[in-house]
Parts: structure tokens; sequence; C-alpha cells
């Protein structure tokens, strides 16, 4: 879903056959639209905080090596996915 506009969402959604509930199939992209953003936003603020306390609390490194170093591995975890043909980041699979 990472970096995927509302309107491809949304296509995923009607091809895995979800819905949300109370919405018709074209009213999903606003609804997307609307909720996409803030929640991009808050996980924006949560990792910053979350940074930010590291560095306070003196965790091994710093708190901005920490994110990203696990930024790169998640990067590379996708890279792998992608090359093995999987559409899901699952461990199972």
């Amino acid at each position: 879903v990472s970096g995927s506009p509302p309107k491809d969402v949304a296509r995923q959604f009607r091809d895995q056959q979800m819905v949300i509930k109370g919405f018709r199939e074209k009213s999903v992209i606003k609804v997307l639209n609307r909720y996409i953003p803030i929640a991009a936003a808050f996980g924006g603020m949560c990792i910053g905080a979350l940074t930010v306390v590291a560095d306070f609390m003196g965790a091994i490194g710093s708190g901005t090596g920490i994110l990203l170093a696990v930024t790169i591995i998640f990067q590379y975890f996708e890279m792998f996915q992608k090359e093995r043909g999987s559409e899901s980041l699952s461990f199972f699979s």
C-alpha cells in the first residue's frame, strides 16, 4: 500500500473482495482520500516520537540510527519479496 494512490488501493480492495461497510464502490476512493493522509501523518509523528524518545533514553546507538537501520532492512525485505513474486509481506508464505 505504501506509495499507492487511493484509486489503486480501492482497486486492490475490490480485487480482494474487501468492502468498507456503508459505502459504495465508487465512494471508497473519497473515503480513502480522507483517511490515508491522516494515517500517514500520524504514523510519521509516532515514528518521530519513537526516535526522540530513543535518543533521550540513551538506546544502543541513536534513535535515528535505529530507525535508519530498520528502514533499510525493511526495504531489502520488500525487494526480496518482489523478486520472489510474492504479493504479501508475510514470513509464512
